[in-house]
C-alpha cells in the first residue's frame, strides 16, 4: 500500500451492465493469434486515510473486443506492451481465479496519461443508419443535441451486454456513450462513438 497521491492508476466503476476502468497499467500481454489473447493490468482500489492498494485483473480479448488508439483508429493485440496504459469496458461477470478474469469490450491505449474518454447518458434523438450518425438530446431542436459517428470499430450493447447492430438502435432509448473527449464546434457538435450501451 501507498500514499493515494504516489501511483497514477486509476480505479474501477460500473456503468450500467459495463465495468470500466481508466488509466490501467499493461503488466503482460498474451497474444494467442487472430486477436485473441488476455491483457493483465494493474489499477487501484482508494481506501481509507489516503491509502491505495494495486490489484490486477486479466482481460480476455477476442475478436469481439474493439482496440483503438485515442483518435479512434484501430489497433491490433500484438500492438500493445507491457508499461502501455489503457482504458477498457469490460463485462461484470468475473471469475474467482487469480487474478480475476473478464472479457474485453473495448480497449484504448493512451498516448498520455491524462487523456481520457468521455461518457454521455442521454436519449437518442434520431439514428442515420446510412450515415452511420447517431444523434442524442431534443428531438426537435439542434441545438440540445449531440451527433455521435458509429464506425465499424463502434461497440453496440444492448441492456445484457450482448453485441447489437446499429439498425436495433431506437428514438427514445436511453443510452450511455463513451466517446472521445473531444468535439468539433458544429450544430450539433460532433465526435466519435466508442461504445454505446442500451439502458
Amino acid at each position: 500500500m501507498s500514499n493515494c497521491f504516489a501511483d497514477n492508476r486509476g480505479t474501477i466503476s460500473q456503468n450500467g451492465n459495463v465495468m470500466r476502468v481508466d488509466n490501467a497499467l499493461v503488466e503482460e500481454v498474451t497474444d494467442s493469434g487472430r486477436g485473441s489473447g488476455s491483457i493483465l493490468i494493474s489499477y487501484a482500489i482508494r481506501g481509507a486515510r489516503c491509502l491505495t492498494s494495486i490489484e490486477v485483473l486479466q482481460l480476455n480479448v477476442s475478436g469481439n473486443t474493439r482496440i483503438t488508439n485515442p483518435s479512434g483508429r484501430p489497433m491490433r493485440l500484438r500492438d500493445i506492451r507491457k508499461g502501455m496504459w489503457i482504458d477498457a469496458l469490460f463485462s461484470p461477470v468475473m471469475t474467482r481465479s487469480l487474478p480475476p478474469q473478464s472479457k474485453a469490450f473495448f480497449i484504448m491505449v493512451r498516448r498520455q496519461v491524462h487523456e481520457r474518454v468521455d461518457v454521455t447518458t442521454d436519449r437518442i434523438a434520431s439514428v442515420d443508419f446510412r450515415n452511420g450518425f447517431l444523434y442524442t438530446g431534443s428531438p426537435n431542436n439542434l441545438n440540445r443535441q449531440m451527433r455521435f459517428v458509429i464506425t465499424d470499430h463502434t461497440v453496440i450493447l444492448d441492456r445484457n451486454g450482448n453485441h447489437i447492430g446499429l439498425r436495433s438502435l431506437r428514438p427514445g432509448q436511453r443510452v450511455r456513450i463513451t466517446h472521445a473527449n473531444f468535439q468539433t464546434a458544429s450544430i450539433p457538435p460532433q465526435t466519435t462513438a466508442f461504445l454505446v450501451q442500451v439502458l
